[in-house]
């Protein structure tokens, strides 16, 4: 796991609201979702709530890491990689469940634990 830098961090909070969420399964096939309940947990951590998760349930299940694409409002791209926990229980679970919509189930919080990232093509870590 790496710390993200300030700059990442401030340009996460200028974000647009969705973002994608990118996971590949067994056969290296790749899966994409639009994220709407997404925080940063840690300096190192971004949570997705798990509400609808099929295929890329099943992709974590397997062992994928997974990539995070955001664009900021001045048309600035991010992608974060990492590797994925997937948590059920205990204090990442339990503080997804305090943000994410009551409308939604909240099934669990997957934690993508950052790697690598990127602005546009530049690698910044």
């Amino acid at each position: 796991m790496a710390k993200i830098p300030q700059s990442v961090i401030d340009a996460w909070e200028k974000r647009e609201k969705i973002v994608i969420f990118s996971t590949v399964d067994g056969n290296s096939v790749p899966n994409s979702i639009y994220a709407t309940c997404v925080r940063k947990y840690d300096d190192e951590t971004i949570v997705i709530a798990d509400n609808y998760f099929n295929k890329t349930r099943k992709n974590i299940d397997s062992g994928t890491k997974g990539s995070l694409l955001f664009i900021t409002g001045d048309k600035k791209a991010f992608q974060l990689k990492g590797n994925i926990e997937y948590h059920t229980s205990g204090p990442v679970f339990e503080d997804m469940k305090k943000w994410n919509p009551e409308e939604h189930p909240g099934r669990a919080a997957a934690a993508l634990r950052i790697e690598e990232i990127f602005n546009g093509a530049e690698k910044i870590l």
